[in-house]
Parts: structure tokens; C-alpha cells; sequence
């Protein structure tokens, strides 16, 4: 399943209301590759996002209140200040530039947070589709990815929504044709709390593999020994018990199996649907078919 431009997954836009409601996806990382820290205090990297089905839900509607942006959330709890928020960023950058009219935004949040699936940057870049819609800012898909990238890395990425190779800060993006229709998507999350700042701290920077995007002419079957994540190897030393969900995965009968991101949420690729073990009741478990 494909998010053409970006807007597979918006449901309607009804004039009659100034509304609109849009469903912000996650991605997983298939292989992360850290290879060098930057002058600006980031790292470079190199990896394949890929877009999954797993969404939030973002209603945006024109606004007669007095304040610029009226918050509502609901779903799993969102940690921080409003400010702070990436829809808000998007909203107020925008607002810059156009002067935006007041808008009502409700964000209904079923993503895990901090797991490494891109939850905040999918919510940052649908508020900027949805704000050039709704307002008929005639903001080119190329336009939209230079905002997209004023506000995190990752944000660009779901602009076009599309399987691309990330590499840079993760804002330098290329087409990739990998096509995964058909198979199974198995999420796990026992919420453990992994930092960016933890996982970068036991992470030593290497050249990627100078050969590892051909690893993606081979089908999910063959990656097991080939495609990494750097990431894994100082995390799992600290957090044991995500190598032991990366082990099971495996035992499910996953032909892939890695920790998405900086993780903490692990994911599978599967031929079948498998079946979700009991000692995972209260974990967060997701699966779909692509």
C-alpha cells in the first residue's frame, strides 16, 4: 500500500463545515545506518523509511475563537507543552508567511510516542497539507517538503508519503521502488523509553556498507544477516528485553525482523499473518497487511 502524494489517507474535506479530517501514518526505518557527527551537532545517516498504515487522527476546521490555534487531544497522552507541539510549528510557520485565519485542530493520537515510527513528524507534516488545503495556499509538493524540513528531520518524508532512501540529517531523500504489497507488519512495544540522546550516546559512527541499498533488490527473506540497524548493538546492551522481542519475532516466523529508528518499537515482516503471543497482553501490538 501506497500513500500517492501524500493523500491516500485523507477522508473528505466538507465545505459546508471549513473542516477537514486527515489520518497521519507512521514509517519504519528498514536498515539505519549512522555514519559521521556534524559540525551542527546532528548525524549523518542512511536509511530506508517506509510508510505503514498505522495512523493518527488529525480534524482541522476554520476557527472563530480568539486565539490563533485551539488545541484538543485526545488518545494516548501527548508529553510536553502545546508550543512544542509539531502541529503547532506547522501551523505557526505557515502563519508567518500568510497570515493564517484562527483554526481548531483536534489530534487524536493511537501512534506510540518516542518509538522510533515518526508519529510527532507525520502529525507536523499533515497539519502543513492540511493548512495549504484548507487554505488554498497553492504550496507545491517540493514547497511543502522545505517547510517539512524547518521542523524535523523525519517530517519531510511524509510529505510524498512514499518508500525513500533518507540520508543527511534524514531531510535528503530519494525514491526507492521497494514494494512490500502483501506482506504482514507486526509492531511491539513493551514501553520502554528510549532517548534520542541515549541511543546516539552508545552508538560509535561508521560508513555504511557502500553497497547496502542493493540489498533491496533481494526480497525481505534474504535481509536478515545483511540489513542493520546501528542502533541495535549499544541499545540492546542496556535494554535487554528488546532483543529478546526481536528474538521472538523471529520465532513467529518473521523473514525480518528490527528495532525501528532509535527506537523502542520493534517491528516484523511476515509472510502470514502470525499469531500475537499472550505474554504480550498490555504491550502496544499492531499488525497490518501492506
Amino acid at each position: 500500500m501506497f500513500f500517492e502524494g501524500g493523500k491516500l489517507q485523507k477522508l473528505f474535506a466538507i465545505p459546508k463545515f471549513d473542516g477537514m479530517i486527515y489520518y497521519p501514518n507512521c514509517k519504519i526505518n528498514l536498515g539505519l545506518y549512522i555514519e559521521s557527527k556534524r559540525d551542527d551537532g546532528y548525524h549523518n545517516i542512511s536509511t530506508l523509511m517506509y510508510p505503514i498504515p498505522i495512523q493518527d487522527i488529525l480534524e482541522l476546521t476554520k476557527s472563530k475563537a480568539e486565539e490563533k490555534i485551539t488545541l484538543q487531544f485526545s488518545g494516548k497522552s501527548i508529553p510536553g507543552k502545546p508550543s512544542d507541539n509539531l502541529c503547532v510549528k506547522a501551523y505557526n510557520l505557515l502563519n508567518n508567511d500568510f497570515s493564517l485565519l484562527n483554526v481548531q485542530m483536534h489530534l487524536h493520537k493511537i501512534i506510540p510516542m518516542g518509538g522510533g515510527l515518526g508519529g510527532g513528524s507525520s502529525n507536523g507534516a499533515f497539519m502543513l497539507k492540511a493548512l495549504n488545503d484548507l487554505f488554498d495556499l497553492n504550496l507545491s509538493t517540493n514547497d511543502l517538503c522545505n517547510y517539512a524540513t524547518k521542523l524535523g528531520s523525519d517530517c519531510a518524508f511524509f510529505i510524498e508519503n512514499k518508500p525513500q532512501f533518507a540520508e543527511g540529517r534524514g531531510e535528503v531523500l530519494t525514491p526507492s521502488n521497494l514494494n512490500l504489497s502483501g506482506y504482514y507488519i507486526l509492531l511491539v512495544n513493551d514501553g520502554t523509553h528510549v532517548s534520542t540522546i541515549e541511543a546516539y550516546q552508545n552508538c560509535v559512527p561508521k560508513e555504511a556498507p557502500f553497497n547496502w541499498k542493493l540489498i533491496f533488490d533481494s526480497a525481505p527473506e534474504t535481509w536478515r544477516n545483511n540489513l542493520k540497524n546501528d542502533f541495535e548493538a549499544g541499545i540492546f546492551i542496556k535494554h535487554r528485553n528488546l532483543q529478546r522481542l526481536k528474538n521472538e519475532l523471529y520465532e513467529l516466523g518473521a523473514v525480518y525482523a528490527s528495532m525501528s529508528g532509535s527506537g523502542a518499537t520493534m517491528y516484523g515482516i511476515f509472510n502470514n499473518e502470525p499469531k500475537i503471543p499472550e505474554r504480550w497482553k498490555g504491550y502496544y501490538v499492531n499488525c497490518v497487511q501492506l
